[in-house]
């Protein structure tokens, strides 16, 4: 018997049990940016600014809506300042990931926060306001107008509000993402 014969079997980590799978997360991204950006440029084109376009009756329609500030239209007139604080999350999102191990759920999540947040991102640097078109309700009782970026944002906020309700969605233990 050697040295090497008895010494401990220290475990190793195999770079794919802990490393983000940035393909996934890049790529809803860019989906969610391009189907964003491709809408939003339909829209403009096609429905001028206050007309409405029905769909589904008077429960979906169309309409271009200009929004200058936050979620649902709080703090207006901010458009610049939120297109500063974007970048900021964008970075924290990207860092989260990285750090966040092999989860395809997460990144799943995460890359529909990060496709939202540059899609309006985008806006607010382009026109000093998001694009929202979206425009769900019944009569006078309406949804905040929406649109892409923010349907995705909305959709991670629940997977990640669900993950941490279950967090066996994100498909590992606790130990191991943070492995």
């Amino acid at each position: 018997m050697t040295a090497d014969d008895m010494a401990p079997e220290l475990p190793t980590a195999t770079p794919t049990a802990t490393r983000a799978r940035w393909g996934v997360f890049l790529a809803i991204a860019a989906a969610v940016i391009i189907a964003d950006q491709v809408s939003k440029a339909w829209l403009l084109a096609n429905v001028s600014a206050g007309q409405v376009m029905s769909v589904i009756g008077d429960l979906l329609r169309l309409v271009q809506s200009q929004n200058s500030g936050a979620l649902f239209g709080l703090f207006r007139d901010q458009a610049i300042l939120f297109a500063l604080v974007s970048l900021g999350v964008i970075g924290l999102i990207a860092l989260y990931h990285g750090r966040s191990g092999r989860s395809l759920y997460l990144s799943i999540a995460l890359g529909l926060l990060l496709g939202g947040a540059i899609g309006n991102m985008i806006d607010r640097f382009r026109f000093g306001y998001v694009v929202d078109w979206v425009d769900a309700g019944l009569g006078s009782i309406r949804f905040w107008t929406f649109n892409v970026a923010d349907s995705a944002i909305t959709l991670a906020i629940v997977m990640l509000l669900a993950m941490a309700i279950f967090p066996a969605l994100a498909g590992s233990s606790r130990g191991e993402a943070d492995a």
